[in-house]
């Protein structure tokens, strides 16, 4: 299937860039993956936000048809990572839109945002009013970190300016998701279930991953990792590249320390660095070509094979190797290129012989490493995949009230080369749209919404009993 052109022209339209000040701060990538152990394990975590934790409506607005009311709580991760959130974020926002009359029960979906989206008005519009009018179902609006009211004061529009920021924002959702989940509960309120579009989609998965009861989850345009976003899709294109090669090169920590944190090791964890070697025609310059990120016809990046070695790659160490033997470049080498003998096997010969991705000494002779875009592009996919892989979080209560919503030429989330939801969640839905990323956010919206209803109605088939 072939990439939207809309998709393309899009994102050249806009002329954004994403993490203008790099990684972020060593200490806190650190510190959010050292948190990220816990809150990937749903038994881990279960008692991290508690169910009477303290949320305030502080304004109700009515309206002909609902009531809109706008709260607030303190998010959970400034108590248990303090200082990892902005000020600005620190107090998490929300609109809960709820009608005058109930057609039936009392359902709530949870809209998570998307890339884009601040303050309320776009989802209210779009997805919550309709809803109300349509089926009666109420929809609570979180504000994301970093988003609306809660954007640091230094940040360009929804501008990230670190990778670590969209790796705190996961973290915090998960949580703030968690209360909400309860204080709707204790409100008398159910179903309840959790939507979103875009990254919207992915971070309501990350939530239900960790909500301990099955609940209707749909996420919209979004996919299985993050990583393939920012490395192989379009958004590769907006990354400041430039910067995070440079502090990578500069700061040894990230490579010396920070990798040996990361712990995914599913079986598409190693498929892009190996891909990009077996299609590179030798040259390290040609990388860039290979992104996109040299001149503009890279838009089919993201189409790679996914055949061999899945098996053999598994689930065990995420970088293989002694695990005493502290060779960041050895563990380095194994993330970007794979641990079966097979992907030896299959790349060029002179690959065998040499460190590709450690290639301090080979240089050009003006003092810069010739492998490092390779490396940059490997410890992008390595972050990306520990914070927002689902493989690397616990499996939903029910995957069979899940409704996945893809559009079949998604330029935006490749799906090519990395493990589908429905390997990692068997018996979940995925429903595709014709079209891209961006006509189905314009345009697919009814079927977004239908998509809710249809999750809703399959669990009150298998769960009313529950309530």
């Amino acid at each position: 299937m072939g990439l939207s052109r809309l998709d393309v022209l899009y994102r050249r339209l806009l002329l954004t860039k994403l993490f203008i000040q790099g990684w972020g701060k060593p200490e806190d990538l650190k510190r959010i993956f050292e948190f990220r152990k816990i809150i990937g394990d749903r038994e881990r975590c279960k008692d991290l936000v508690p169910k009477d934790y303290p949320v305030y409506i502080d304004k109700t607005d009515d309206q002909v048809d609902c009531q809109i009311h706008d709260g607030f709580f303190i998010s959970p991760l400034e108590h248990l990572v303090p200082g990892i959130l902005p000020p600005e974020a620190v107090k998490a926002r929300f609109q809960f839109i709820v009608p005058k009359k109930w057609q039936k029960n009392r359902p709530v979906c949870i809209h998570l945002a998307g890339t884009g989206d601040h303050f309320f008005w776009r989802r209210r519009t779009l997805m919550a009013r309709p809803m109300i009018k349509e089926t009666g179902m109420a929809s609570l609006l979180l504000e994301n970190p970093y988003y609306g009211y809660r954007k640091p004061k230094d940040q360009l529009r929804s501008s990230l300016k670190n990778v670590s920021d969209l790796f705190v924002m996961g973290g915090a959702l998960i949580l703030e998701s968690a209360v909400l989940l309860h204080w709707l509960e204790g409100e008398g309120y159910w179903p309840l279930g959790m939507t979103g579009i875009s990254m919207g989609g992915y971070m309501a998965s990350l939530a239900v991953t960790n909500w301990p009861k099955p609940i209707p989850l749909i996420p919209c345009l979004s996919w299985s990792t993050a990583s393939s976003v920012f490395t192989t899709g379009v958004l590769s294109k907006a990354i400041n590249w430039r910067e995070l090669e440079k502090q990578y090169a500069v700061n040894s920590v990230y490579e010396e320390e920070i990798i040996q944190l990361l712990e995914y090791c599913g079986a598409d964890s190693f498929k892009m660095g190996q891909d990009l070697v077996k299609n590179s025609p030798g040259s390290l310059g040609s990388l860039a070509h290979l992104l996109g990120l040299a001149g503009d016809q890279g838009t089919s990046v993201g189409q790679y094979s996914r055949a061999g070695g899945e098996a053999e790659a598994g689930r065990g160490l995420l970088i293989g190797g002694d695990p005493g033997e502290g060779r960041a470049g050895a563990r380095l080498d194994q993330l970007f290129l794979s641990v079966n003998s097979r992907s030896l096997d299959s790349l060029p010969k002179s690959l065998h012989a040499h460190n590709t991705l450690h290639a301090k000494n080979t240089g050009s002779g003006k003092g810069r490493r010739p492998s490092l875009q390779r490396e940059s592009l490997s410890f992008m996919k390595g972050v990306m995949d520990e914070c927002t892989h689902m493989a690397n979080f616990s499996v939903p209560v029910d995957p069979s009230v899940i409704i996945v919503v893809q559009a079949k030429e998604d330029a935006y989330v490749p799906r090519s080369g990395v493990l589908s939801l429905q390997e990692i969640w068997p018996g979940c839905e995925i429903r595709y749209l014709n079209g891209g990323h961006i006509s189905a956010y314009l345009f697919k919206q009814n079927l977004f919404r239908q998509a809710i209803y249809d999750a809703f109605d399959r669990f009150l088939q298998k769960y009313s009993n529950l309530h």
